[in-house]
């Protein structure tokens, strides 16, 4: 079986690039790269990885698709293109002949109109990634959960997944619309669902696997494991947990489930949605 961290990032740190690392997320003002992570994915017994852009920029998704060329650990990458832009076919034929790439995504939670996943230019070009073989992922907050199931409606037949488990909020403990809204969300089998980004939605000094389980059992019921994939988000989660805490904790969830199920998540799950 080969397991996979279908979620992690890498970036040369500077301050104009990467002002969302606050001074609460002060550890993680360095540099990251295919050697850092290449040592604590062997240390978890995690086989390969996927990469998912942390600048939303061309020149970041060649980077990480250069990267990804080096390292045959890199399995594929998540990137960014201008989906919202006229030319944007021209740039997806461009890119798809990189067998790498696998998908894209938008930081849609940093943009200031909650409803910006609905629009129509943006919408026209996420149209268009079936066509070329490539997945999206979904970044967004908890509060913009009702929006994404409208979304997800107009594209039927594109794949979708969501990271971090859309996000909810973790730290005050809230569950129930975020509850409802994932479980509606998941009726859709064209989307599937990342075990990650949970550390950081909570608090970063306190959390406690037990009290993170509530969200896990939704995920996991919601999903089932056949649409259930982990994913580490490092290195973001190390300002809140170790890479193997972070594993470990997956892995003592999933325990009660069969070998199965659990190959599912640890890798069958990203190796199926991301067509690796």
């Amino acid at each position: 079986m080969m397991t996979l961290d279908s979620h992690h990032h890498f970036w040369r740190y500077t301050p104009a690039e990467y002002g969302w690392i606050d001074d609460a997320k002060k550890l993680i003002r360095r540099d990251f790269l295919p050697a850092d992570l290449q040592a604590v994915l062997s240390a978890a017994k995690i086989d390969g990885a996927i990469s998912v852009h942390a600048r939303q920029s061309l020149a970041e998704t060649d980077w990480l698709l250069s990267l990804a060329d080096q390292h045959d650990f890199l399995r594929g990458v998540v990137g960014w293109v201008p989906l919202a832009s006229a030319g944007v076919e021209a740039v997806l034929q461009e890119y798809a002949s990189n067998q790498k790439l696998r998908g894209v995504r938008h930081v849609v939670h940093d943009e200031p109109d909650d409803q910006f996943i609905l629009g129509d230019a943006f919408n026209r070009g996420v149209s268009l990634l079936k066509k070329f073989d490539l997945r999206y992922d979904i970044l967004i907050f908890e509060k913009h959960l009702p929006a994404t199931i409208e979304f997800v409606d107009r594209h039927p037949q594109q794949v979708f997944i969501v990271d971090h488990i859309a996000k909810p909020r973790i730290k005050t403990g809230e569950i129930d619309a975020w509850k409802r809204n994932l479980i509606e969300l998941a009726k859709r089998p064209n989307v599937y669902c990342k075990l990650s980004g949970m550390v950081t939605e909570a608090d970063y000094n306190t959390w406690t696997p037990a009290a993170l389980k509530p969200y896990f059992d939704v995920v996991l019921n919601a999903f089932t494991p056949s649409r259930v994939m982990y994913g580490s988000d490092w290195p973001v989660c190390l300002v809140a947990a170790g890479y193997q805490t972070w594993v470990d904790t997956v892995r003592d969830w999933t325990k009660p489930l069969s070998a199965t199920e659990q190959a599912r998540i640890f890798g069958q799950t990203a190796s199926e949605a991301y067509g690796l």
